[in-house]
């Protein structure tokens, strides 16, 4: 009982027992911590509300003891988002609160403590909403890279920079901004949470520990974790001291594309150079519309044209990178990222003949990526269709205010133009001009809506354009602060990671000049091939407005392009288990680690606190990839998710297979922090359709850290001895 009042007094741990897994068997969901009535109430009215399986039923509650309680409920019951509403809302550890005795709440007064718990509590839980359908797809697709949907912007400060009044004016920003406060959680599909504080991630990193181009791609790879509020981060790296003058500072910023896009980024830096400027401060309260309102106008559109738009090009058989042969790997992992500029007389030239033309630039860099596409192709000799996507702003809706609205809008939609070698470079411009013009029409609509709205299958484009538009800088902001003796550059984005092998944004410089930047999953595409393509795109960019580009042919265009290095397009590679720790004694058994979208979203230091602290004999391993997805790395021979890390059925030969990453046979639970509880529950149960019963899953307060982690590893080692006991008395 010592440890279980030490326990209740840090952190609230969940422990989901499943049963059999089968909607009417007994289901359980066991709390070590505190637990407030209130908050209780209110999520299982929220559960009610927003889940229609469990309506007509209610968990009972049963009560062994102060910080130990027990709900009961069938199968069908979505325990797993009720623990994630009730670790959610628990305080980070470390913040004490004391559980009200059955005397208390028998007190006469007990009706106007509840109105005020009540008040309480609606304002620590989370409030959810829907999520967009693009917000679907990216959370899907972020399963099949290592750092999903992760965006950087770049600049240069020039000036003095106090790291104190920096955290302070992005927090007056997380304040009013609810994007910055939200998160995803599963139930068991997932929904937005926005969450009632966060705070921002701030780390300043002084000259020569690190270079700026390997504190982006570190900060790339940290992702994000999708259960925890703020989606957005800075790092700044200190210039070399010089004296007699104050050295700049590299700011770096690095969000998750599934609440914001580059635009939003902007805006937001706009609001934190007012807060900066105010001393940390930011007027005003929190910004309306929002977020939920884009949702609520969402809601009652259509698709509009978008069916009509997209119809006629379902079914076509579009040209594409040429494959790799089948079985071969590119035996490279990673992220590879490629450059190519045009000067500023070069960029300006190229903008005066797009206009003369009736196009714009991103048009023309559209129509050549079309060409090179279908050069790419190789054997294909008459007219073609390529395809492709462009990723358009999303804020060209009659929505008041979406103009000034952060969150995830950035949409990339699929094009689909017809290259004919025959027919000159203008006649493509128009082409594509039109295509542009069509796709603007409908570019609230999704690009899963858009197939689901095609007569037939739509062609998977596997390179990803954008455009960079900068934001109309605010003259005072730049006033204000020069005043402080502070100047600062526009900034420049990094080609964000998706779930396209390449993509590709163009932009332009502080200079004027035109930068083309690519980022490609190395597994997938080979380097030299991404190149030469990057290449050959700015020298096409170079030469059309010189007179190639207005007589002739694409064949003529594309005949000058020297050498025939064009990139190889690999199968993906499916998810897989991370061994973070073998077992130290044959047999002990596995804690497997998941997350919101698989913890493939980055690296978390929880994990290696967990390491350090796990006074258990398994192993423990992540699994990184969507359940759905990694089921072939973590079980070939069935095809089923952790198949062999689990006691296998009876009559069945023990032992895990060669090369499993735990390397032991044995039980296996599941681990996850608050937030992946729902998808938790989900891989658990998809488990027990193999071996008869799903494991044990435990789950820890959203704000686990310290000694969070710990009480959090000795709930883990308990609920793996449980599971061994409960598996060799079922074997006997």
């Amino acid at each position: 009982m010592t440890t279980d009042q030490r326990i209740a007094e840090v952190s609230l741990t969940a422990v989901l027992d499943l049963g059999d897994a089968t909607p009417d068997g007994p289901a359980t969901l066991e709390l070590r911590g505190p637990l407030d009535p209130s908050v209780l109430r209110t999520a299982l009215a929220r559960i009610a509300s927003g889940s229609p399986a469990p309506r007509g039923e209610q968990p009972r509650l049963r009560r062994h003891g102060p910080g130990h309680h027990t709900l009961e409920c069938s199968g069908r019951y979505p325990l797993g988002a009720l623990a994630d509403l009730l670790t959610a809302a628990h305080p980070p550890p470390g913040a004490p609160e004391r559980e009200r005795s059955d005397r208390e709440l028998a007190d006469q007064e007990r009706s106007d403590r509840e109105l005020a718990d009540q008040e309480r509590s609606d304002r620590e839980l989370p409030e959810l909403f829907e999520p967009t359908p693009l917000q679907r797809e990216m959370l899907a697709e972020s399963a099949s890279c290592p750092a999903p949907q992760v965006g950087q912007l770049f600049w240069r400060w020039h000036g003095p920079l106090d790291t104190g009044r920096f955290t302070a004016a992005w927090q007056a920003v997380f304040d009013c901004e609810t994007v910055l406060r939200a998160a995803f959680v599963r139930d068991p599909e997932p929904r937005v949470a926005v969450y009632p504080r966060s705070s921002p991630d701030v780390v300043r990193h002084r000259h020569g520990t690190v270079t700026r181009q390997a504190l982006m791609e570190r900060e790339r790879l940290r992702g994000f974790d999708l259960s925890r509020p703020g989606m957005l981060r800075a790092a700044l790296l200190d210039g070399e001291p010089q004296e007699g003058y104050v050295p700049p500072t590299d700011v770096l910023l690095t969000y998750h594309r599934g609440l914001l896009d580059s635009w939003s980024v902007r805006l937001l830096l706009q609001e934190f150079y007012r807060a900066y400027v105010d001393s940390g401060t930011l007027r005003g309260g929190e910004r309306r519309p929002d977020l939920r309102d884009y949702r609520r106008w969402l809601s009652a559109q259509g698709q509009g044209p978008a069916g009509e738009v997209f119809a006629r090009r379902a079914g076509v058989t579009a040209a594409a990178l040429p494959r790799a042969p089948a079985g071969a790997v590119a035996r490279r992992h990673g992220t590879g990222r490629t450059g190519a500029r045009l000067n500023r007389t070069e960029a300006a030239r190229l903008a005066r003949w797009s206009v003369r033309r009736g196009a714009t630039e991103s048009v023309v860099l559209q129509a050549v990526w079309a060409m090179l596409l279908y050069r790419a192709a190789g054997r294909v000799r008459g007219p073609a269709e390529v395809n492709f996507s462009v990723l358009v702003s999303g804020r060209g809706i009659t929505m008041e205010g979406i103009a000034r609205v952060p969150g995830p809008f950035g949409n990339p939609l699929p094009m689909t133009v017809e290259v004919d070698p025959r027919r000159t470079v203008p006649e493509l411009l128009r082409d594509v001009r039109d295509r542009a013009l069509d796709i603007a029409a409908c570019e609230w609509v999704s690009a899963g809506q858009l197939r689901a709205a095609a007569a037939g299958p739509l062609n998977g484009p596997e390179t990803l354009l954008s455009f960079e538009h900068r934001l109309r800088p605010l003259e005072d902001l730049g006033a204000d602060l020069a005043a402080q003796g502070i100047q600062v550059t526009d900034p420049d984005p990094a080609a964000p990671q998706t779930g396209f092998p390449i993509g590709v944004v163009a932009y332009y410089d502080s200079t004027g000049g035109l930068v083309l930047s690519s980022v490609h999953d190395r597994g997938r595409l080979d380097d030299d091939g991404v190149a030469a393509l990057l290449a050959h795109s700015a020298r096409l960019l170079r030469e059309l407005p010189l007179g190639a580009g207005d007589v002739s042919t694409i064949a003529e265009v594309l005949s000058g392009l020297a050498g025939d290095e064009v990139p190889r397009l690999y199968d993906a590679v499916a998810g897989q288990l991370v061994c973070l720790r073998p077992a130290r004694e044959p047999g002990a058994g596995t804690v497997c680690l998941v997350g919101p979208s698989g913890p493939g979203d980055g690296h978390d230091d929880r994990h290696d606190e967990l390491v350090g602290c796990y006074p258990g004999p398994q192993a423990l391993a992540v699994l990184r990839g969507h359940p759905d997805q990694a089921g072939a790395a973590l079980c070939p021979s069935v095809g089923s998710p952790v198949g062999p890390l689990m006691d296998p059925p009876a009559g069945s030969p023990a032992g895990s297979p060669a090369g499993s990453p735990a390397g032991t046979a044995g039980p296996l639970v599941l681990g996850a922090f608050s937030g992946s509880g729902a998808l938790a529950c989900e891989l658990a149960r998809s488990l027990a359709s193999h071996y008869g019963r799903p494991p044990l899953v435990v789950l820890g307060t959203e704000g686990t850290a310290g000694d969070g982690v710990a009480d959090f590893a000795r709930h883990l080692a308990a609920a793996a001895e449980r599971s061994g006991r409960e598996g060799l008395a079922a074997r006997k």
